[in-house]
């Protein structure tokens, strides 16, 4: 998978006269699903783990995980026999697809953006034709250059175009905020870093194949509640990532690559989060992104074990 690395950097909602009891049954009043939909997916790269996608398929197998993450590379460059077998092999290990990265630099200058804009047609066509249908990043809390207006427009508009190659090869397309304040108070102009701003943003690009990709330390950071997340449906959530934080620390001093994994220390309400996912029948992909120094330090097994434990004690929670 394509990853842009942001450790390098140290609409759909619901009317707004829904009542609290309407948000407890879903949008449409129909009662909320009292079971989890969401699968639990080996991402590598947020856990110091790397080998290819074949090995990953095995690596998820042997320690319970129920998802890997796509490989447009791998996906485009198998025959069509190949790619059934690989599909076959996945399904016989129930193993479901999960998010890939937007491999677009829409944060840079727009040569750049132009370049990463000629090559996402074929990156689409090649996690369609695995059926794949989840592409995700996360967005920079702040400019040295651009107002939060400046930074906002561009934003949808570079975003909007991506989404709309995206969308004609079926894939959905998850915006991360980035919530602690020692990131967006870092920049001259600080930019989205909260739930409530990238649904204004998620409006103005305007396509239905936009929503978010949720984390929980960004919730946390953000210092948003249940009701936050349950202004949410399932289709507004494309990813998940699980964590949690350090003790001893004020919310407002949190520092994004300073984490812990979940349920490490409780200081991240894990119940509160997944129950929300599960009231709102979210039904794809959640991963666990504690960038944890110790963790990337570890022999695959024994960093594949501890996430394994770590993701299956969270999902006990509401289970």
């Amino acid at each position: 998978m394509t990853r842009l690395d942001r450790r390098s950097f140290v609409k759909g909602t619901l009317l707004a006269g829904l009542t609290a009891a309407t948000l407890a049954n879903g949008a449409e009043g129909e009662p909320a699903p009292s079971k989890r939909r969401f699968t639990i997916c080996l991402s590598g790269g947020p856990i110091g783990v790397s080998g290819d996608p074949r090995k990953m398929m095995t690596w998820a197998s042997e320690y319970g995980f129920e998802g890997i993450e796509p490989s447009a590379d791998l996906l485009g460059k198998l025959s069509d026999e190949q790619l059934r077998q690989f599909l076959n092999e996945m399904k016989s290990r129930k193993l479901a697809w999960g998010a890939a990265g937007l491999p677009v630099q829409f944060r840079s200058d727009d040569a750049a953006f132009a370049q990463g804009m000629k090559s996402l047609p074929a990156f689409a066509k090649a996690l369609a034709r695995g059926g794949v249908t989840r592409v995700a990043t996360w967005l920079t809390p702040g400019s040295r250059t651009l107002t939060y207006l400046a930074n906002f427009r561009l934003h949808a508009k570079r975003l909007g175009e991506a989404a709309k190659v995206l969308g004609d090869s079926g894939l959905r397309l998850g915006l991360e905020y980035v919530g602690p304040k020692t990131s967006w108070t870092s920049s001259r102009f600080p930019f989205i870093h909260t739930m409530k701003e990238m649904k204004e943003l998620i409006a103005e690009i305007g396509r239905d194949n936009v929503g978010f990709l949720l984390d929980s330390w960004h919730w946390y950071t953000a210092q948003e509640g249940e009701a936050d997340l349950l202004s949410l449906k399932n289709s507004d959530v494309v990813l998940c990532h699980l964590n949690d934080a350090p003790k001893g620390v004020a919310v407002e001093q949190q520092v994004d690559n300073r984490r812990e994994l979940p349920c490490a220390t409780g200081v991240i309400d894990m119940k509160t989060f997944l129950g929300a996912m599960v009231k709102i029948g979210y039904d794809g992909p959640v991963v666990c992104e504690p960038f944890s120094a110790e963790l990337r330090g570890l022999k695959p097994g024994e960093s594949l074990a501890k996430v394994s434990a770590a993701m299956k004690k969270a999902i006990a929670l509401v289970e």
